[in-house]
Order: C-alpha cells, then sequence, then structure tokens
C-alpha cells in the first residue's frame, strides 16, 4: 500500500470516526424521514407530469376524432355532389386521422398502464413512510429516554464529563494542598536546623546555640527571684495581720479621744459669745 492510499485510509477512518461520535440517531432519523418524504412528493410530481401528458394525447384524440367526423361528412356530400375525387380526398384524409387516433390510443394506455403502476408504487411509499414515523417516534423516545439515564448513572456513579472535571480538580487541589504542607513542614525543619542562615545576621549556627543557652540562663535565674519572693511574702503574712489589727485597734482608740475633745470644746463654748461674732459678722456685711 502507497504513502497516498495509506493516508487516504487514515483520514477515511478518522473522519469515520469523527462523523459516528458526532452522529445523533434522533436526526438521523428525521432526516431519513424527510427524504422519504421528499421521494414521495417526487413520486406525486411524476404522477402529476404524467396525468397531463395523458390528458394532452386524450384531448388530441378528440380533435382527430372531431376531424374523422368531419372527413366523412365531406365525402358524402362529395358523393352526393358526383365528386368522387373530392370524396377520395376526404376519405384519405379521414383514414389518416384514424391511423394517428390508433397510435394515440396506444400511447394513453401506455401512460395509462404507467400512471397506475405509478400510484400503486405512490401508495405503497406512502404506507411505508406512515409506517417508518411510526418507528421513527418509538425510536426517538426510547434513544431519549435511554440516554436521560445513562446521563443520570453516569451523574450518581461520577463517571461523566463533568463530574470526571470535578473529581480531577479535587485530585489537583488536594495534591497542591499537600505540597504547600510538606514545603511549610520543610521551611520550620531547615530553619530550626539552622540550613538557612538569616542573610540578615552576622551570627552562625554556633552564635545561635550560645544565645540560646544565656537566654535559658536568664530565664531560671528569674524563676529562681520569684520563687524566693513568693516564699517570703508567705511567712510575713502572719505579721503582717496581727500589725493591722494593732493598728484598727489604735485607730478606733484615736477616734474616742476626738470624739471626747469636740464634745468638751461644745459644752464650754458660750452661746453669747456666738451671737455677739454673729452680730459683728452682719455689721461688717451691712
Amino acid at each position: 500500500m502507497g504513502i497516498l492510499s495509506r493516508t487516504s485510509y487514515v483520514v477515511r477512518s478518522k473522519l469515520n470516526a469523527l462523523l459516528n461520535r458526532s452522529e445523533d440517531p434522533t436526526e438521523t432519523l428525521d432526516y431519513s424521514y424527510e427524504k422519504m418524504r421528499d421521494e414521495l412528493q417526487d413520486v406525486k410530481q411524476g404522477i402529476a407530469d404524467l396525468t397531463t401528458q395523458k390528458k394532452r394525447l386524450e384531448m388530441q384524440k378528440r380533435r382527430l376524432e372531431e376531424n374523422v367526423d368531419k372527413h366523412n361528412e365531406q365525402a358524402r356530400e362529395a358523393v352526393r355532389q358526383d365528386r368522387d375525387d373530392l370524396a377520395r380526398k376526404a376519405l384519405e384524409k379521414k383514414q389518416s386521422k384514424m391511423n394517428q387516433i390508433e397510435e394515440l390510443n396506444d400511447q394513453i394506455a401506455d401512460l395509462q398502464a404507467t400512471q397506475d403502476d405509478l400510484v400503486d408504487k405512490k401508495d405503497k411509499l406512502q404506507g411505508r413512510i406512515e409506517e417508518f414515523r411510526t418507528k421513527k417516534e418509538t425510536m426517538k423516545a426510547k434513544y431519549e429516554a435511554a440516554e436521560a439515564s445513562s446521563q443520570v448513572s453516569e451523574a450518581l456513579s461520577g463517571v461523566g464529563d463533568e463530574m470526571g472535571d470535578v473529581a480531577r480538580s479535587i485530585e489537583r487541589a488536594e495534591e497542591r494542598t499537600e505540597e504547600m504542607e510538606a514545603r511549610s513542614e520543610a521551611m520550620n525543619e531547615l530553619e530550626e536546623t539552622g540550613a538557612f542562615d538569616d542573610a540578615l545576621s552576622d551570627g552562625d549556627e554556633i552564635d545561635r546555640e550560645l544565645e540560646s543557652l544565656s537566654s535559658g540562663k536568664a530565664v531560671d535565674s528569674e524563676l529562681d527571684t520569684l520563687k524566693a519572693e513568693l516564699g517570703d511574702g508567705e511567712s510575713s503574712d502572719a505579721d503582717t495581720a496581727d500589725s493591722n489589727e494593732n493598728a484598727d485597734v489604735e485607730a478606733s482608740t484615736a477616734d474616742a479621744d476626738v470624739d471626747a475633745d469636740l464634745a468638751d470644746l461644745e459644752a464650754n463654748v458660750d452661746d453669747a459669745e456666738v451671737e455677739a461674732e454673729l452680730d459683728e459678722l452682719r455689721d461688717d456685711d451691712a
């Protein structure tokens, strides 16, 4: 097989596969039904044309028959006029017309037979078309039901085109998430081990470890100080309570002494002196 033959074969096979995938059975059935209807219309048109030709021949036959009658009368009149020569001519024309009528009868008979055959075929074709139309609608209904069932089954099972895209999107998202998580953990591990030195720092891994130890010692020292302070505070809580109680007693005694002094002062004050001071204040105001 030559290169051109192989190329042609491959192209035809690819086109055939493409057509099979893109073919819709319902559209094919509708197209076939329309083609059959076109054929039926062509048959009807042929019958109409054939009938027209037959009618034309019949009209021509009637005209010839009229001429035959006319020539027959002419022959009779010529005989009555003792014109045998004219009678002969009329009879010759009559014979010619009769021969033409016979030929037309044969042609009309042939056309009639053809017409009858076409009408019979037209009836059969019309019956087949009606039968095909019924089957077509039934097949279309079955195909659409099967297609809908298949789509629902694919959607439920997750094997359809749309569900496949969704599944692949979820898989890609999960893979991307796992990759980012792994990368984040790797960066944290590298940072903890000091594999990546800080570009802005002059220290190396040893400096960072020494700083970590110093920081730990400072924290431990501060923790010991807090423990010591908390221990001293607990031992001095009792003394503080006793001192607070003594202070309360002394404060209550002092308040009692102050109240007594105020009572003595109020008792020693003379009402006349108070009135005199008030009168002086009123005169000053006037």
